[in-house]
């Protein structure tokens, strides 16, 4: 290995380290005051950076919160939901995302909570956390709604675009946390509150 391509390795590893550093700060500090604004200054304090390296790393506030939704993902495990939507079967592609997204919003509730909460407060700021969290589930239920009706699975009286609705509403942060915090279940009873909801709701019996 050349000194040079030795020294770009060595520059690209301390970068991911700050930039995790500063994610894992932040998560931090949602966490710790939920109810608080969040204060670049106070996250770049508790990464051990400048406050000026943030906005280095991240481009702006909501540049940071984008980052932030993109790893709540990455680490609560959304690969799960991508490999279950793609399983041949719709049925079984619906309950088992709906299974995944469970699992997805618990691993990271408590800084989703926040982040959602903030939505009111903010707005500008964590709208692209919201993108990025939110990004591809309405066109994601609707193609699930639609192959749930071209397979013939669906209620005869349920169209795609009723179904698109319905998956909408069952596969928000919202539904899953109203019986994971406000009924205080567990991730997998939760789990299967929305599967036999969904099924009840959308599917044809027999």
């Amino acid at each position: 290995m050349t000194k040079r391509k030795y020294t770009q390795q060595a520059r690209a590893m301390a970068a991911d380290e700050t930039r995790r550093r500063i994610l894992d700060a932040m998560r931090d500090r949602l966490r710790a005051a939920p109810s608080e604004a969040l204060s670049v200054e106070r996250v770049a304090q508790e990464a051990g950076v400048a406050r000026s390296t943030v906005y280095l790393v991240f481009g702006t506030r909501a540049g940071l919160f984008e980052a932030l939704g993109q790893d709540l993902l990455e680490r609560g495990g959304f690969q799960r939901i991508i490999d279950a939507v793609a399983l041949p079967d719709p049925r079984d592609a619906m309950r088992e995302s709906l299974r995944a997204a469970a699992s997805v919003y618990a691993a990271e509730r408590d800084v989703s909570r926040t982040i959602y909460s903030m939505w009111s407060l903010e707005p500008e700021a964590v709208r692209r956390a919201f993108e990025v969290v939110e990004r591809g589930r309405a066109e994601g239920q609707q193609w699930m709604a639609r192959r749930l009706g071209e397979q013939g699975y669906l209620h005869p009286d349920v169209t795609v675009a009723e179904a698109t609705d319905i998956l909408w509403v069952i596969t928000s942060f919202e539904t899953f946390d109203q019986l994971y915090t406000g009924r205080g279940l567990s991730a997998e009873d939760t789990a299967a509150r929305l599967v036999t909801m969904a099924e009840r709701a959308l599917l044809a019996q027999g």
